[in-house]
């Protein structure tokens, strides 16, 4: 079985570099609506509550949950509204100076529990986003306001004309219920039982959620958008990559969204299951944590040198650990940004793999080797740190070790830390960590940089887990959201991943090979590289393959 899985490898790469990759649901016509896809994930979703979304889960589950007021096509053009399709909002009119955009609420927008969506919801949505006491994890600057017009036109304000203004709004704002939210002390919000319920406005409701264990939907059935094509998608959380796997294998689950390369020959010889390769931007690093985990307001005791980040990135052969890992289906990182991202750049100079250099950068830095072969010290302080790496993902456990190992080489040694991958998102939302193996997805615009990397993104207020400052790298991402010229774009990006580069937050390790495995009676709609969960509620079951758990009947849980 592993030589005929070999011929498909070629074909599973080029279907993965493809935006337009699907499966058979190219082909299928068939509309009927009903069955369950039973998805097995690694870890639990901390919130469904937009403003504080940080980790693939949650963010799958909210997709279903709320809407935007309007989306992005699957080109994923992010300059001006061509492409972008109505969701909320059934249009939308420009003023003159492009400064304002009305958005007409479409009138049969119900939220889950029958009240109806109104403009008054989208400023107090704005509001949650952009008020520090909600302490939300995604930005939108370039918003002056959200004014109401009348209860069904909602006005946004622009402070500048910018290429994204439009995108920079609607592809960040989920909008959510003021008339459950708004007596809530906006600080209470991220643990609020209310928020906990995600009633929004979306083709699936929340009917159940059993922390550590099950997350289910329902179809809206009265959804203005029409109902979902599922009757019901349940999340069941197995931390345990080996036992989410065999439930896969088993039949207790329809899809995975990530199957080790060493485990795709399972998928070729089960006669149920089949692989869906999806694109993705998804790209994984060694990320330092440039701030003392006892105090943030002070630089890390060893990582807050720029010369021990440069001369610990040096002692890695990426190439060598890519091979043994992911052998000819690996992606070579160039950088902070996965090769599928529009201004990607593989022209880079990333640190070249020297151990003599190293080395003799750590001796300038004052890390000396007591005796050969010895952890180094400096003052007294040996060498010494954690890795935590989520036990769910088998790649960055392999690298774990290979990493440990080649540090051991120079003088540094390595406690890994293998976590749950909610311990390890609070673990590196709290600053609680030396070192981490993080896998990242931006947006598909620069502004995901400034959540991610730019210094307003440090938390509780982003995603920059490793509290990477830099106003230079902040200057130049503000110059490439401005400039209406795409070249400049690319410019500017470029060279603020080479300072970015040359600061060290991080080794750039690999682009994120995605080959989910999936039930084959499952029709699946395409998959956008930012998020499988995109259109999973247009996923479908013929009803002559459909078992027994897709004939459990909604009853009263629809409205």
């Amino acid at each position: 079985m592993r030589s005929n899985m070999r011929s498909k490898i070629p074909s599973l790469i080029t279907c993965i570099a493809l935006v337009s990759c699907t499966g058979r649901e190219a082909s299928v016509s068939n509309t009927a609506t009903g069955g369950t896809v039973v998805v097995v994930v690694p870890g639990d979703a901390h919130t469904f509550f937009p403003p504080h979304i940080e980790e693939g889960i949650g963010a799958a589950v909210r997709e279903q949950l709320y809407e935007r007021l309007a989306d992005m096509g699957d080109d994923m053009n992010t300059v001006g509204d061509k492409g972008f399709t109505p969701r909320l909002a059934e249009r939308w009119d420009w003023a003159p100076d492009s400064l304002s955009v009305a958005f007409h609420i479409d009138p049969r927008a119900r939220w889950h529990d029958g009240d109806p969506v109104r403009a008054s919801d989208v400023r107090f949505s704005y509001r949650l986003f952009t008020d520090p006491k909600v302490g939300s994890t995604t930005e939108i600057p370039n918003v002056d306001s959200v004014s109401v017009r009348d209860s069904l036109t909602a006005v946004v304000w622009y402070k500048k004309h910018r290429p994204e203004e439009f995108y920079d709004l609607v592809y960040q704002l989920y909008v959510m219920p003021e008339h459950l939210l708004k007596d809530i002390p906006l600080e209470d919000l991220r643990k609020s039982d209310v928020t906990r319920r995600g009633i929004g406005s979306g083709r699936f409701r929340l009917v159940r959620w059993d922390a550590g264990q099950r997350i289910e939907l329902v179809a809206d059935t009265a959804n203005h958008r029409g109902r979902a094509k599922l009757d019901r998608v349940i999340w069941s959380v197995v931390p345990d990559a080996g036992a989410a796997i065999a439930q896969l294998l088993g039949g207790q689950a329809d899809f995975l969204e990530f199957i080790p390369i060493d485990q795709l020959h399972l998928l070729d010889s089960s006669k149920t299951l089949r692989p869906a390769p999806y694109p993705n931007f998804q790209y994984a690093f060694l990320g330092f944590n440039l701030v003392d985990p006892k105090s943030p307001a002070r630089p890390h005791p060893i990582f807050g040198d720029v010369r021990v980040r440069r001369a610990l990135s040096m002692a890695l052969d990426r190439r060598a650990m890519l091979q043994n890992v992911f052998g000819k289906i690996g992606r070579l990182s160039y950088g902070p940004f996965p090769r599928t991202i529009a201004f990607a750049d593989t022209t880079l100079t990333v640190p070249p793999f020297n151990v003599d250099a190293a080395k003799a950068l750590l001796d300038s830095a004052g890390w000396r080797e007591p005796n050969p072969g010895a952890v180094r010290q400096k003052n007294g302080q040996p060498l010494k740190f954690s890795l935590i790496t989520p036990v769910s993902s088998r790649p960055r456990v392999a690298y774990s070790v290979l990493i440990q190992e080649q540090w051991r080489k120079v003088g540094a040694q390595v406690d890994i830390e293998q976590l749950q991958a909610n311990a390890a998102g609070d673990r590196q939302r709290s600053h609680n960590f030396d070192a981490s193996l993080i896998a990242q997805s931006p947006d598909p615009s620069p502004s995901g940089y400034q959540q991610q990397w730019g210094s307003s993104g440090v938390p509780p207020n982003g995603q920059n887990w490793v509290s990477y400052r830099s106003p230079a790298y902040d200057a130049l991402l503000d110059s490439a959201l401005t400039t209406f010229d795409a070249a400049k774009t690319r410019a500017y990006m470029r060279r603020a991943f080479q300072l970015q580069i040359a600061d060290a937050p991080a080794v750039w390790l690999y682009d994120v090979p995605t080959v989910g495995g999936i039930h084959k009676r499952i029709q699946y709609a395409p998959m956008r590289p930012d998020g499988w969960w995109i259109h999973l509620a247009d996923w479908t079951i013929a009803p002559n393959e459909r078992i027994e758990r897709d004939r459990v009947g909604l009853g009263a849980t629809t409205r």
